[in-house]
């Protein structure tokens, strides 16, 4: 097991977020983390890689307590892609993507040319390549996120967490950075709002509501009208993608 979430309890000014929440994800899973919005799913996601500290419980990776490892130790085991990039100051899209090297740096002896080369290797996987010496602040929304993703692969971690990372995407980047990171040989833990972007990519999807874990399974046990009504309220119609063949989720209008 990769990664493993003990009965995580966060609560903020007395309101209960996240209530107890277990759960386990298998090394080279790529797993989607589904709720509506303010079950808790970027709060139990930041509770994971310490931007909060749980009031109660922790996480594990290869059950070493994250708690307890530096923030370099912790950087070689997991990357993070939060929901929110907030950049106080311009630079490179190569200086950003160089930045994912922080836990690999040393005080003397690192092989630059080896370094500058992992960058750029990364930046032509996520077709960034010719973008080195643009501003990152120029770039378009799209263009930001790959960047970012480059910045996640360079770090090089077996795990990586994403919240929520095509949310402000058109559709095209959408499944372009879902396809990168799906052909990687990480683990993948995100919370992903777009139903069918995760049925499409994800091996194991995670139900959650109102601050807990509801249910867990495949894409096909999960995306059932059912479940989906019973989480997000809405009626769907869930037919089989001929192509992909995994499930594909209709919504259907109130009233129809």
């Amino acid at each position: 097991m990769k990664l493993k979430i003990d009965t995580i309890t966060y609560s903020i000014n007395s309101k209960l977020i996240v209530d107890g929440v277990s759960l386990g994800i298998e090394e080279g899973s790529f797993v989607g983390l589904i709720g509506p919005n303010g079950c808790g799913k970027s709060t139990l996601l930041k509770n994971i890689y310490r931007v909060y500290q749980p009031d109660s419980g922790a996480a594990y990776i290869d059950g070493r307590d994250t708690a307890q490892l530096s923030n370099r130790e912790l950087a070689k085991e997991m990357s993070v892609m939060q929901q929110e990039n907030q950049v106080e100051f311009d630079m490179t899209v190569f200086d950003m993507a160089m930045l994912g090297r922080y836990a690999h740096q040393k005080m003397f002896g690192n092989d630059m040319a080896r370094e500058r080369e992992i960058v750029r290797a990364a930046l032509k996987e996520v077709g960034m390549e010719g973008y080195e010496e643009r501003s990152f602040l120029s770039l378009s929304g799209g263009e930001k996120q790959r960047t970012l993703v480059a910045r996640a692969l360079v770090q090089q971690a077996p795990l990586i967490i994403l919240d929520e990372p095509t949310n402000h995407l058109d559709i095209g980047y959408q499944y372009q950075i879902m396809s990168i990171l799906k052909k990687q040989k990480l683990t993948v833990f995100s919370s992903i709002h777009d139903l069918n972007v995760a049925s499409c990519y994800c091996d194991k999807i995670i139900l959650m509501k109102a601050g807990r874990i509801v249910d867990v399974g495949t894409p096909e046990e999960m995306f059932v009208p059912e479940k989906i009504r019973l989480l997000f309220g809405v009626n769907t119609q869930v037919t089989r993608n001929s192509v992909t063949n995994r499930p594909n989720i209709v919504f259907i209008p109130s009233g129809e």
